[in-house]
């Protein structure tokens, strides 16, 4: 395995994907109920012949009448419905009993009721029930989650330049590219439109964020600055205290160039990793710096809040991930792996429990970061020289993982079996990013393309017309195995 200096000789560093053709910085690295207990007589579908143990006495026999007629098996239909019984018609019914057993056996009344005992309504239903009783229902076999089946919708054109990094607003309806030319644009989600180009950097654009409402978008610039822009109105923020209407200065502070961008869950907060090696803290009300982490040995190539946002992560070139607390800025873990393969994307998994590394090796890895292990690594794009990204995705609750890879292609894996799901042909070139947000998928590219994907359900399949870029779902060999995990009850044994 090569040490990161033999990677800074043999191969551009990671950022280059941000800047095409440009000379990289000096101090920069490469990168069970039983049936007979539901009564407490005999069974409906047992007569008193079959079974004398359990016929009733002719003491008890004047009780049935007090149960109902679903609970008395010897009462035939004609008489399942009844008037209140009067006190002469109660003294009928005693002298009724008292005669002799053998001539109520002769009588040739009781032949047909006894018939009537085997065809009664209640035996019916209970037959019923029991059929359909816990003990006896087919076990449902459990329903299949949907696979991953993104096919190619829109093609957007419009930067000069390569476009290094792509991101799908939380709200869904906006996509927001950056590019190299210097710009970032503004796209429909549902149309591939144009909406509007920001413009203001004075270098190429690494990175943007949205804040969590939709309404804020942030970008970072090789001009070492970080602008805050209204998306409504597709100019620079407005400060909200003092001087209010009047436009956000850029945030500046960084020594170099900004490679990494996030936004806290509350979007109160704006983490920012630079070549500078240090990870910045940001208030985004007040436009001011809250902390100042030096966090690394080599350029910040990532960084990620959890979902609660009290914890954040950074990766470097260095090979080192860390773990830090929001608050007071302490850091809580370092994890490196024993290869000490450069990092150039970091984010936690939906749960919060794993963080998801993207390293210079060809793989991918899942950190258990409470324990410091690698739980999984995935492998089969290619990522050797540039510093591409990717992310978790989502589907009726099931998580998968997304990379971008250096041959334009976009691999999706199963997070537990390990096993590629979906390639899918992205870009002529490098794939930069890919950025996924529920049945929408956006990716950026070397060719200065964004292109936006649909997840399209097996069931409909048959009713798609063939334009995507795949006319044909997956084969079966890249289905098998187990299912997709739940977002929110990822559990993994070592891999």
């Amino acid at each position: 395995m090569s040490s990161p200096d033999e990677l800074a000789r043999d191969t551009p560093p990671p950022y280059k994907r941000r800047r095409t053709g440009d000379t990289p910085s000096p101090g920069s690295s490469s990168p069970d109920v039983r049936p007979s207990q539901r009564g407490r007589g005999l069974s409906l579908s047992q007569s008193p012949s079959q079974s004398p143990s359990q016929s009733p006495s002719p003491t008890k026999e004047r009780h049935l009448d007090d149960f109902s007629p679903s609970q008395s098996p010897s009462r035939p239909p004609s008489e399942s419905v009844r008037r209140p019984r009067s006190a002469s018609s109660s003294q009928s019914t005693t002298r009724s009993r008292s005669r002799s057993p053998a001539r109520s056996t002769r009588s040739p009344t009781r032949t047909p009721r006894s018939r009537h005992r085997s065809r009664s309504p209640a035996s019916t239903d209970q037959s019923r029930a029991d059929s359909f009783s816990p003990e006896r229902r087919p076990p449902t076999p459990p329903r299949a989650p949907p696979r991953p089946n993104y096919r190619a919708r829109l093609a957007l054109h419009g930067h000069a330049k390569a476009v290094s990094q792509v991101r799908i607003a939380p709200n869904g309806r906006f996509i927001a590219s950056a590019s190299a030319d210097a710009t970032v644009k503004i796209w429909d989600a549902a149309t591939g439109a144009h909406m509007d180009t920001l413009v203001g950097h004075m270098a190429g654009v690494s990175c943007v964020a949205w804040t969590p409402d939709s309404n804020t978008l942030a970008s970072g610039s090789d001009d070492k600055a970080i602008r805050l822009w209204d998306r409504v109105t597709g100019r620079p923020k407005t400060t909200a205290r003092k001087s209010a209407g009047q436009e956000m200065a850029p945030l500046r502070g960084h020594h170099n160039y900004i490679h990494c961008l996030a936004f806290s869950p509350k979007g109160n907060i704006l983490a920012s990793g630079s070549y500078d090696e240090a990870v910045f803290l940001w208030d985004v009300r007040a436009g001011r710096l809250m902390r100042s982490l030096p966090a690394h040995s080599d350029p910040v190539s990532g960084i990620d809040f959890s979902r609660d946002g009290t914890l954040v992560v950074s990766c470097s070139t260095d090979g080192l991930i860390r773990v830090w607390d929001t608050s007071t800025g302490q850091c809580l873990r370092t994890l490196v792996h024993e290869d000490n393969p450069a990092v150039t994307n970091v984010c936690f998994s939906p749960n919060g429990r794993f963080v998801l590394a993207f390293n210079l090796d060809n793989c991918i890895r899942l950190w258990d970061y409470v324990s410091g292990s690698v739980k999984k690594t995935y492998q089969g794009h290619l990522n050797q020289k540039f510093a591409i990204g990717g992310c978790f995705g989502v589907l009726d609750g099931e998580a998968f993982i997304a990379s971008a890879s250096e041959d334009g292609d976009v691999i999706l894996w199963d997070v537990k079996n390990k096993e590629v799901l979906q390639r899918v042909r992205g870009h002529e070139g490098v794939c930069f990013w890919v950025d996924v947000h529920g049945e929408t998928m956006a990716t950026a590219g070397q060719d200065g393309s964004i292109k936006v994907y649909r997840h399209v359900r097996r069931a409909d399949e048959a009713h798609e017309d063939g334009t995507g870029s795949h006319s044909k779902p997956p084969s079966q060999g890249m289905l098998r195995g187990e299912l997709p995990i739940r977002q929110d009850d990822i559990k993994l044994e070592d891999a």
